[in-house]
């Protein structure tokens, strides 16, 4: 099974889901009652739809933030609100859409930041050039994760919290994307940029940052989207 048809098997589940949420209406008993369905039922689909979206578009996406305004309380009108995003999505799947669009945006994105990362060492400014290279290395997990079906997101208590790099680099190891040298290596790369972001600023060299970038740069091209 390929990423979009894991992709496609996965929004359909949330679809019958949206549908079983939907059998469990109740009549409002007065004149300006509303209806509702289980809340327990709602609750479920409404946090593993978010977790899905989040995902594969983050949280500042339209798809995200509609789902999260849309889908709020437990009534039919709202859970036929969040089917209707989910349909959307599987269109984009279906079609091919997001795949290509996410990996022309990511691939340009992160072109601008090394480039950034660059001009830093050149001025030697070690220490933001690290941070930097660290934060386009872990977006960079995080869309391979996406790309390869895995989750990049976990619930804990009723809000979806995004994965720590250090555990995609494990679950894409694990999952074959990559060999247990490419994990050793990620995890020295956020281990300096880690340092960077804590003022531990004498624990690593100018030297050992541009050794990084080209070391970050083959990996990405290696494992690309």
């Amino acid at each position: 099974m390929n990423t979009n048809d894991k992709l496609l098997k996965r929004v359909n589940d949330l679809i019958d889901l949206s549908d079983k949420v939907l059998t469990t209406e109740r009549r409002g008993s007065g004149s300006f009652s509303l209806s509702s369905v289980d809340n327990q039922v709602f609750t479920e689909f409404k946090n593993a739809s978010l977790s899905f979206i989040m995902s594969l578009y983050g949280n500042k996406h339209p798809y995200y933030t509609n789902f999260e305004n849309s889908c709020y309380r437990n009534t039919p009108s709202e859970t036929k609100s969040g089917k209707g995003i989910l349909n959307s999505i599987k269109t984009e799947i279906e079609e091919g859409w997001l795949n290509t669009l996410r990996g022309l945006v990511s691939s340009e994105i992160f072109v601008d930041f090394i480039e950034m990362a660059e001009h830093l060492l050149s001025e030697n400014y070690k220490d933001a050039a690290a941070v930097m290279l660290g934060s386009v290395l872990e977006e960079h997990l995080r869309q391979l994760a996406i790309k390869n079906g895995l989750e990049t997101s976990e619930i804990k208590g009723s809000k979806s919290i995004p994965k720590k790099a250090d555990l995609l680099n494990s679950e894409l190891t694990k999952a074959g994307v990559y060999n247990m040298l490419d994990q050793k290596n990620v995890t020295a790369w956020l281990d300096l940029r880690n340092k960077a972001a804590h003022g531990k600023y004498s624990e690593y060299t100018i030297a050992q940052v541009e050794l990084m970038k080209q070391n970050i740069m083959d990996f990405m091209t290696r494992n690309s989207l």
